[in-house]
């Protein structure tokens, strides 16, 4: 199985200030390059499986929800469409102006330094958007905002395309982008490898709060189907790859399309969304 690289890239070693300051730039411009195309990331991107949904509602004490980085609202309008009451938080202004065209109510802030006015929930949330929080920091803000028995759950999709596409998007990856950290024998790696790490370290941060009892993986597996067209307009969405270069991308998104083409036009993408949970103390 394959997945996506963490839209945040790996810690980098530490080094001189300068290599400090040009990897938070990195950073900054990876994460402010989602919301350059916000319509396209609300269309392309996938959702999560009901059954996830489902469980976070049954398993906290009510159903009013905190969507931190709710982004352009793909996981809140799931929860409000299962009976929740949903506010959104999003640093970024264009991915919470989308949002709350589609009826969300959204504040805009980085979670970890939102005002939650004295007022309490009974979940937070996170879908494909808590590595961009520090994770410890983030725990001790859900916990500040969480009631009595409050469930953090944060999750992200990993997903596992056919072999021979695995394969084919590889040498694609190697021959137009070898720099890129998918390039460099990232389609053999087992999908849920980075994401289950993620999750540790997601339990970790809700540990040190000292706020929540033990953190659970959950995890959901389901599928769905994707045209050419629809897999190439997602490509773009993922992390970093809103940064190269237009000519570079059109290069890469041509090889990706003869490859889908090569197995008939259309595959079926085999997801397992992963989820790191606990609950409020």
């Amino acid at each position: 199985m394959t997945t996506l690289p963490p839209e945040r890239p790996e810690p980098v070693e530490p080094g001189p200030p300068a290599a400090a300051i040009l990897a938070a730039a990195r950073l900054r411009q990876a994460a402010e390059s989602f919301g350059a195309d916000a319509e396209r990331y609300d269309r392309a991107r996938p959702s999560y499986p009901t059954a996830m949904v489902d469980r976070i509602v049954a398993e906290s004490p009510g159903r009013d929800v905190v969507d931190a980085g709710c982004g352009t609202g793909i996981s809140a309008r799931l929860f409000q469409a299962a009976g929740c009451r949903v506010l959104g938080v999003d640093p970024d202004p264009r991915m919470a102006g989308l949002a709350r065209g589609s009826g969300l109510e959204v504040e805009v802030a980085k979670f970890e330094d939102w005002d939650a006015a004295g007022r309490t929930f009974d979940a937070v949330i996170a879908g494909q958007a808590w590595h961009w929080v520090n994770m410890a920091a983030g725990a001790a803000k859900a916990a500040a905002v969480l009631r009595p028995g409050g469930r953090l759950a944060v999750f992200w999709n990993a997903f596992d395309p056919p072999a021979e596409l695995s394969e084919a998007f590889g040498a694609v990856y190697q021959r137009v982008v070898p720099d890129s950290p998918m390039a460099a024998g990232f389609w053999s790696r087992p999908a849920s490898a980075q994401y289950l790490a993620m999750c540790d370290t997601a339990g970790d941060g809700m540990r040190q709060t000292g706020a929540f009892g033990d953190p659970q993986t959950w995890r959901f597996d389901w599928s769905r189907p994707y045209t050419r067209a629809q897999w190439l307009d997602q490509v773009p969405t993922f992390g970093g790859h809103g940064l190269l270069p237009p000519k570079v991308q059109a290069e890469l998104l041509i090889g990706i399309g003869e490859a889908v083409d090569a197995v008939g036009g259309a595959f079926t993408m085999d997801y397992a969304t992963l989820v790191a949970t606990a609950a409020r103390s």
